[in-house]
């Protein structure tokens, strides 16, 4: 499962570890990626999406109607 949400597009950032020495490493944050299954009333069937945590909740606000809208306008497969 790669570390890539469908619904907001985030995907992992890079930076630097930073020892106690101030030596620096590079380091990668991984967004909190999530398997998913909703119901999709309008199609009558269950949609399995991975989701970020943030994106759950955009969900709980907007509804999965809207979510599949806009994961389908950023040309996404669902």
């Amino acid at each position: 499962m790669s570390a890539h949400c469908q619904l907001t597009g985030t995907q992992p950032g890079f930076g630097n570890k930073i020892s106690h020495s101030h030596r620096r490493t590079s380091r990668r944050f991984d967004p909190n990626i999530q398997r998913k299954r909703y119901w999709l009333p309008s199609e009558g069937r269950h949609v399995r999406l991975v989701l970020s945590a943030r994106a759950i909740k955009v969900i709980d606000t907007i509804g999965i109607e809207a979510a599949v809208a806009r994961i389908r306008a950023r040309g996404v497969k669902v």
